[in-house]
């Protein structure tokens, strides 16, 4: 899984003066390499092509198309790239060219933001505005999907962060779900005398490395944790303090596994009762049901909790694009397509098969375990925060992945990671806006 939400590490885009410099070149390189239009993305009566870095996901997209296909009449034809980092290349080199897809899976916030400043991308606002008259998106997430007033993605799909955990270990421990943040050290104390480890934190694949830090920041002050990513904050206060405080001192207890334990390892960890709290995506109900783990009974998930009492709910989303090349050889075709997207009926089908929430907040998810979590982030008026990852520059999210990474692996001291991270924001914040002018 990756920092897009579901396969390997991303790479960084590519600048615009690079990209555009590099675009004719780039292109007819990957033409000779076998990664040229030809029959990939040419035409195709009744589908549209989508660039995908996923391939597990290519079922969910055929089955999706096909009830997009009785709406707009067109299908769904997966292509998809396993390497993360050549699939980033090619999008970005062929966007502007005759051998773009006709869609293309991308991630949202800054990720998205970046691709649209280089051109290339139509202009979805009438498509957004559309699904918003419906309450087919939610109006808050409009700015992660927009760049300079305009829409250029529509929401591919909707994740939350939050901890799973083994309902039967939780039972046999006489363990009930956390409501405070007293509630969730005594969780952990109990799973720690009786040796399990309370968490699972990893870096491995880099990107990890963001989860423990977005939710113990978000948590502490979910206001700071905006203005933070915003550029509008310092790393070095106060409430970022507090929680690297919190981590270290997790740490230290040995609550958390080794940072070089794999996360593709977390479904069956929990359900060996090796360890106690997985903190991840809903995604990763998937990997629940690939164990053996049946949601409700042998795996329930709950938003971790604020660290004091009265701060404000929030949670930790997560969500992927559908960008329209404004090249595409379908373009019509692709148009009616993202037009159609969010409809609740083929929507059932997209989260039936993911096993998660889906991006339109009328579809409740089938999987009651996710279903559960819709309903107290409703309840609770859970304020939905970016994901770490789409939410700053990505230049400035990679290198403060890295230096939280080896905050992980003991390296530097939360003091220190934290003066670092700041002092690479100031530069690329800088750079940002730099480009922008």
């Amino acid at each position: 899984m990756s920092a897009s939400g579901r396969t390997g590490s991303a790479a960084p885009p590519l600048a615009r003066r690079r990209l555009l410099a590099g675009a004719a070149a780039g292109a007819a390189a990957l033409a000779a390499g076998g990664c040229a239009r030809g029959a990939s993305t040419s035409a195709q009566p009744g589908t549209t092509s989508i660039s995908n870095d996923n391939a597990t996901w290519d079922d969910g997209y055929r089955a999706a198309g096909r009830e997009l296909k009785k709406h707009t009449g067109y299908a769904l034809r997966p292509l998809s790239n396993p390497s993360v980092t050549s699939y980033q290349q090619v999008v970005q080199m062929t966007l502007q060219t005759s051998k773009s897809s006709d869609l293309v899976k991308w991630a949202s916030g800054y990720q998205l933001k970046r691709l649209a400043r280089a051109g290339g991308l139509t202009d979805l606002t009438p498509v957004w505005d559309a699904y918003a008259d419906r309450g087919w998106v939610r109006r808050a997430s409009r700015d992660a999907f927009a760049y300079r007033g305009k829409v250029y993605g529509v929401p591919l799909y909707e994740s939350y962060y939050v901890l799973f955990y083994s309902k039967p270990v939780f039972a046999k421990l006489g363990l009930s779900v956390p409501g405070s943040w007293d509630a969730l050290l005594h969780c952990a104390e109990v799973l720690k005398r009786n040796g399990i480890t309370p968490f699972l934190a990893s870096q491995v694949g880099g990107w990890p490395a963001i989860e423990w830090f977005q939710e113990l920041v978000s948590k502490t002050d979910p206001g700071f944790y905006q203005r933070l990513v915003d550029g509008e904050a310092s790393y070095t206060d106060e409430p970022a303090r507090r929680a690297m405080d919190v981590w270290h001192d997790f740490m230290r207890k040995g609550w958390m596994t080794a940072p070089d334990f794999d996360q593709a390892r977390g479904p069956g960890a929990l359900k060996e009762g090796t360890v106690g709290l997985f903190l991840h995506g809903t995604w990763q109900a998937s990997g629940m049901s690939a164990v053996g783990m049946e949601p409700g009974s042998g795996y329930g998930a709950f938003l971790l909790p604020t660290l004091r009492p009265g701060t404000p709910r929030s949670v930790i989303a997560e969500s992927g694009v559908f960008a329209v090349p404004s090249r595409a050889s379908s373009h019509d075709a692709a148009m009616a397509n993202v037009g159609a997207w969010l409809d609740p009926s083929v929507q059932r089908v997209w989260s039936d098969f993911l096993q998660d929430s889906s991006a339109n907040p009328k579809v409740r998810a089938s999987n009651p375990v996710v279903a559960g979590l819709q309903r107290d982030i409703a309840r609770d008026r859970a304020r939905a925060l970016v994901r770490y990852w789409e939410a700053s520059p990505p230049s400035l999210v990679q290198g403060n992945t890295n230096d939280l990474g080896g905050f992980m692996a003991g390296q530097t001291s939360p003091a220190e990671t934290l003066r670092r991270m700041q002092e690479r924001a100031g530069d690329e914040w800088a750079a940002w806006k730099k480009d922008e002018a």
